[in-house]
């Protein structure tokens, strides 16, 4: 765990988020799925999964303002209600896995994430609407155990076909929906310390600030292009946490 917030340590932390800000502006799901597998190369998983959470309960309040009206609020409240049932599993098993195992875990959902992201979207059909319980349920799982919500909401969005500026409004909202049920669980579990809010706050103006970059650069990227991008950087976080916690264990 963090002691004493080493200077060297906050400047790694801050680092990384700045990283992983531009790719959540860029895409409105990248955040976690880039800062937990790189923060886990310098501190513990389950203290990289708190400080995400925490950042992304923080980023999320603003969300709610400057996003209103780019998502559909009956939508992302069934995704919610499924959050709230699949996130207790998620964090229990986040507290009993060993880190280096965590690491596996970290890069096989991004693994995961990949080529769903690389899924064409289709049509939304008339039965969409029912998947959205089910993505969340999934979702929560996901968020609990490493703060990564984004793998089965993108399967969801991509499946209805929704416009690139929706679906980045929507799962902005829909991962801080997560973060908000799990930080309670953390708490519980006894896996969010002082220390971590204290690191999350030290980067959170880093976390707004690279953030505001990514959405500037989502506005002059074709859609294309930054699905490219977010795929070029997932699976270059993914083969570096996977070869640590491959290593460590051999």
């Amino acid at each position: 765990m963090l002691t004493g917030l080493a200077f060297v340590t906050i400047a790694e932390i801050c680092g990384v988020v700045g990283i992983a800000a531009v790719l959540r502006g860029l895409t409105g799901f990248g955040f976690a799925l880039a800062a937990v597998p790189l923060l886990s190369l310098v501190i513990p998983p389950a203290q990289a999964v708190v400080i995400a959470v925490l950042l992304q309960c923080l980023v999320g309040v603003r969300d709610l303002i400057s996003l209103r009206g780019q998502f559909d609020r009956g939508e992302l409240g069934r995704m919610g209600l499924g959050a709230l049932i699949g996130t207790p599993p998620g964090i229990l098993l986040l507290g009993w896995l060993d880190p280096d195992v965590m690491r596996l875990v970290i890069a096989a959902i991004i693994c995961l994430a990949i080529p769903m992201l690389a899924l064409p979207p289709k049509p939304r059909g008339a039965g969409a609407l029912r998947l959205a319980f089910p993505a969340g349920l999934a979702g929560g799982f996901f968020g609990g155990l490493a703060a990564m919500p984004g793998p089965p909401a993108i399967t969801y969005f991509l499946y209805t076909g929704a416009a690139a500026a929706r679906m980045r409004a929507s799962l902005m909202i829909f991962v801080a929906i997560t973060a908000a049920i799990a930080l309670p669980g953390l708490a519980v579990t006894g896996l969010l310390h002082g220390s971590d809010l204290v690191a999350a706050l030290c980067a959170f103006p880093v976390m707004l600030g690279g953030t505001w970059l990514g959405g500037r650069l989502f506005a002059l990227t074709s859609e294309r292009r930054y699905r490219l991008v977010s795929l070029s950087v997932l699976l270059a976080t993914a083969l570096s946490a996977g070869a640590r916690g491959l290593s460590a264990m051999l």
